[in-house]
């Protein structure tokens, strides 16, 4: 996407593309959609401030199943010992009243955290298991948007640093069960909404 811009805005200045400054504020899951804020000049500078903004989501879960990258391009393994009459609307907007408020997470492997200077998802490609970290981050509301075996949406609001493929896994655990995220938008950051963003094909 950075590239994308950045060719668009040497063309219309007629400058070449390497001298151009255009920059992110977080990247998304490559299964994900949704809102990238770009920065470009020398907005390029505060690119640390936007990417500490809170962000919110909407998320596809689907309980009784785990894949090995908490999302759809992991190897996927279900749980056979799960009865889908354990589960109503009614206790899964229970448990996922409990994650609201600060929160310890612990980030999955497959992600684009450094440990020990090289990026967790190029460790695990290469079969390591790396440390993650725990961190603190904080759900201000994760709200349920509608839920049908195996399958709930909810549309979560959450500190810069959350990663919603460990939530899911944690909310499915919390169930008695596993769980992964299917699908994955990101719809605001700060005050900015993609229903007002520009879309780019890449």
């Amino acid at each position: 996407m950075v590239a994308r811009v950045r060719r668009l805005l040497a063309e219309q200045l007629s400058q070449k593309p390497k001298r151009v400054k255009v920059g992110h504020t977080g990247t998304l899951d490559p299964f994900a959609t949704g809102l990238m804020l770009i920065l470009t000049g020398k907005m390029t500078k505060e690119a640390e401030r936007f990417s500490k903004l809170d962000k919110v989501y909407e998320a596809t879960v689907v309980l009784g199943a785990k894949s090995s990258t908490g999302d759809p391009e992991g190897e996927i393994t279900r749980d056979e010992n799960i009865a889908p009459d354990e589960f109503s609307a009614e206790k899964i907007g229970e448990v996922l009243g409990r994650f609201v408020g600060r929160i310890r997470q612990t980030p999955p492997i497959f992600s684009a955290i450094k440990i020990g200077g090289e990026r967790a998802y190029k460790l695990a490609r290469k079969g390591q298991v790396p440390k993650m970290p725990e961190r603190e981050v904080e759900i201000y509301s994760l709200e349920l948007l509608g839920w049908r075996w195996p399958e709930l949406k909810m549309q979560a609001h959450v500190s810069s640093g959350t990663y919603i493929r460990t939530l899911s896994e944690d909310i499915g655990r919390a169930l008695g069960t596993v769980a992964y995220t299917k699908s994955l938008r990101r719809t605001e950051v700060g005050t900015y909404v993609v229903s007002k963003a520009i879309q780019i094909v890449v």
